[in-house]
């Protein structure tokens, strides 16, 4: 029986380089882009997310002050607005993502 020559390591992990793996590029745009940049970006692909959020916010931030002020009908009555707004801004995201993905067929 003969004996196996001397085994060669493997190149060691490299920590500092992401890993190589076919057919995937970590980087989908070539330049980095700021939160400000994003966020307008993300915006314009679609707008009637942030419009929803923004319902959101509202409706809590009144029913809260509502709250506060002992006005308990009224209140209740913001907290399900704001339940309502977040059924829009959910569904809004889902039809975006539903439209980005055959859009990108």
């Amino acid at each position: 029986m003969a004996s196996p020559g001397p085994v060669t390591p493997k190149a060691p992990f490299e920590p500092s380089q992401p890993p190589v793996i076919e057919g995937f590029s970590p980087s989908v745009y070539s330049n980095t882009e700021n939160f400000k940049e994003k966020f307008l970006r993300k915006t314009r692909e679609n707008p009637v997310v942030p419009i929803g959020c923004l319902g959101t916010a509202a409706a809590l931030t009144y029913g809260l002050y509502c709250f506060h002020r002992g006005h308990s009908q009224r209140s209740q009555l913001m907290m399900r607005t704001r339940i309502a707004a977040q059924g829009f801004t959910v569904t809004a995201i889902l039809l975006g993502l539903a439209a980005s993905a055959m859009k990108s067929r």
